[in-house]
């Protein structure tokens, strides 16, 4: 089956930046930017140049050393904006300047104090200035979730003319269905003239824990690019997570998707953006949490050691992670109590088992989860009652 290449734009060093306490060093920038090149993202969004010297900085060397990648830079809708994302960009093999303005009702009357008329006539200019710069020009209709879908293809259609090459639809407060998210991407792609000669994206934002649907739902309907972080992070409850979005189109192949991303390097991406951002990974975290791939209950383990994929939709060895995990606890059987003594060296019978079980269910009832030495010292107790344990 043919699928349909998805480009990957990640905004980890600039949405996700934007986070309280995640502020990162020029250093640490370049560490992640290296490494999404790597992973095999499309596009990096290195920053918003004109926020300060610092960002400014970290782009113009992000820029310098990315292979491969698009190096994209955020502005807002003004000359001097443009002006200084440019200059950043002058290293970049693949320049794109990311440039736009708010479109929804309480954006137009309230944040800008304007008239729909002014917003249309604010992003031609924008675009058509910033392609004196760059030939790839992404023009963002900011808080296009609440934007009427009438104007958002009137405003969509008038940047395609003055020369945009995307076209960046983000639900900035996270606040549409699936079902609605999917629909306005439709009805652009049926009401926009050129819009077969632009490439639409998904920005989706968490506040209702709906981001990476939404943004599988604006696939379905006509985006070619998904806009997302390592581990979802971004303002207020996040982005949509690049992780879980790639292992869902390899999963679903039914979807016609497929991006050129290198999943085995997700795990190793995840730990070290939660590692200089200090932003730890909840445990339940689809893809890159500790339990992602972590089995407690007894039914589960039994079934997952007789065959991983009874409670696996994935093989952990394709996002970088070795092997499951079987914790035992007060939940765990004996299958899961033989195979964690295997794994440290002692095969134990069927009868020894037995017995063991039964010393085990003692010290798991005490403590959350029943570790390596926990299995130890149960092995050590037994043999010092003078149970013969030759056979271990």
């Amino acid at each position: 089956m043919q699928t349909k290449k998805i480009e990957i734009f990640d905004t980890t060093l600039r949405d996700g930046e934007q986070v309280p306490g995640c502020k990162l060093d020029r250093q640490q920038k370049l560490k992640i930017a290296q490494k999404l090149d790597e992973l095999g993202v499309d596009v990096i969004e290195a920053g918003f140049p004109v926020s300060s010297p610092g960002d400014f900085d970290s782009v113009v060397a992000i820029s310098k050393i990315v292979k491969n990648a698009s190096i994209c830079a955020l502005t807002r809708a003004n000359k001097k904006d443009i002006e200084v994302a440019a200059r950043s960009l002058q290293f970049a093999k693949k320049p794109r300047i990311h440039t736009g303005i708010g479109t929804s009702e309480s954006h137009i009357k309230y944040k800008f104090n304007s008239t729909p008329e002014q917003i249309i006539e604010k992003a031609v200019q924008a675009v058509t200035y910033a392609k004196n710069f760059a030939d790839d020009v992404e023009f963002y209709a900011e808080d296009a979730g609440r934007t009427d879908n009438a104007f958002l293809a009137t405003i969509c259609q008038e940047v395609i003319k003055a020369g945009a090459t995307v076209l960046n639809i983000p639900d900035t407060t996270g606040y549409c269905l699936p079902e609605q998210y999917g629909k306005k991407i439709k009805y652009l792609t049926q009401n926009v003239k050129g819009i077969e000669n632009v490439i639409l994206s998904c920005h989706c934002h968490n506040d209702l824990g709906m981001a990476t649907a939404n943004t599988i739902q604006g696939v379905i309907n006509g985006a070619r690019q998904v806009e997302c972080t390592i581990n979802g992070i971004g303002e207020r409850a996040g982005n949509t997570a690049l992780e879980e979005i790639v292992m869902i189109f390899k999963q679903h192949h039914e979807l016609g998707f497929h991006t050129h991303i290198n999943t085995k390097m997700l795990n190793e991406l995840s730990k070290l953006t939660s590692h200089v951002m200090g932003m730890v990974v909840q445990p339940n975290k689809a893809i890159v949490g500790s339990n992602a791939f972590a089995h407690s209950s007894g039914i589960h383990q039994d079934g997952v050691i007789k065959r991983r994929d009874t409670y696996e939709i994935i093989d952990p060895k394709e996002v970088g992670i070795d092997q499951s995990s079987i914790i035992l606890t007060a939940r765990s059987g004996r299958s899961a109590l033989a195979y964690r003594f295997k794994n440290i060296g002692y095969d134990v019978t069927k009868n020894e088992l037995d017995v063991l079980y039964d010393h085990f269910l003692q010290i798991a009832d005490t403590k959350k989860e029943v570790n390596e030495q926990d299995l130890k010292y149960i092995l050590h107790q037994f043999n010092y009652q003078g149970i013969n344990y030759s056979s271990l």
